[in-house]
């Protein structure tokens, strides 16, 4: 462990206990600027892992992320993020953590140590040959996550590491691994500041990106979102007025008379046609709205 950059020293912070709380969050956000360079240097690759779950997803396979503590957490966040944003369905993008639910609230000891809970956990939710998994462990060596790695790759999922640390145990388990070296943290091995922070960007790429090419976004528009709550119908609401050009209240009851659908609203409104008539244009085109707006589409019948 000693020889893992997240573990050395940060000689910036080596008086630490005497800083000033200004002097701290001026030191956090010097730090913090390191963390975008070095997610940079990976966008290659992260491209290319998000082709893949493309690629899977169509096939009607998951993304499933797999991780112990600071890293599992934010998996398990990132899958539950993408329910509301892109109406996915829950198990579509899945968030495996040591230890289970529990897990998200308190530290489960020597949950990451154990390998054979990896393989039940991923057998529980039936990790297949269409699903990707991407195994998050900042040190690059946790046991959970290399065992679930080792365990894809026997059902032949497609197996991608994460981590922070080069020369990592992921690389002899992974297809391949996205390493964002973020550097000692200011508070030695606290894997939650740097690391955690590049994980989440990281995975907020990941989602976004693919859910994009999925045909979920209309320019920089979620129009798939569920409207769950208050906030998340008003900007429905908002979404169907500025692309269909309607006062509010009047997308308001188009949205209404779409049950909800945003894309389905801003169809039958922009297209003339009844909602009916505007999901089956929809389903033609794979739920890709500036395809179903487009007149090459042809008729309906």
């Amino acid at each position: 462990m000693q020889h893992l950059t997240t573990e050395q020293c940060n000689t910036e912070s080596a008086q630490l206990d005497q800083m000033s709380p200004l002097e701290i969050v001026r030191l956090m956000n010097r730090e913090d600027h390191q963390v975008v360079e070095a997610v940079a240097q990976q966008a290659d690759i992260i491209a290319e892992t998000v082709e893949a779950i493309v690629e899977r997803l169509r096939e009607g396979g998951r993304l499933v992320y797999i991780g112990a503590g600071t890293s599992g957490r934010l998996g398990v966040l990132d899958a539950s993020e993408c329910p509301p944003t892109f109406n996915t369905r829950p198990e579509i993008v899945v968030g495996v953590i040591a230890g289970g639910l529990p897990a998200l609230t308190s530290a489960i000891e020597g949950a990451e140590d154990n390998g054979d809970a990896a393989i039940s956990d991923l057998e529980r939710i039936g990790l297949g040959s269409r699903d990707v998994l991407i195994g998050i462990a900042t040190s690059g060596r946790t046991p959970y996550v290399i065992a679930g790695l080792e365990h894809a790759n026997h059902v032949g999922a497609l197996p991608i590491g994460l981590c922070c640390n080069h020369g990592s145990e992921l690389e002899r388990v992974a297809r391949w691994v996205i390493t964002v070296v973020v550097g000692p943290e200011i508070l030695s091995g606290s894997t939650r500041l740097k690391a955690g922070t590049a994980t989440k960007m990281v995975l907020n790429m990941l989602t976004t990106a693919s859910m994009v090419q999925l045909g979920k976004t209309y320019g920089h528009w979620m129009v798939d979102l569920r409207a769950t709550n208050r906030k998340l119908k008003d900007r429905s609401i908002r979404i169907v007025a500025a692309i269909t050009g309607l006062p509010q209240d009047d997308a308001s009851n188009l949205l209404m008379r779409c049950d909800g659908e945003v894309k389905t609203a801003i169809v039958s409104h922009k297209l003339g046609v009844a909602p009916d008539q505007a999901r089956l244009r929809l389903e033609r085109t794979s739920g890709r709205l500036r395809e179903s707006l487009s007149d090459t589409l042809g008729g309906l019948g």
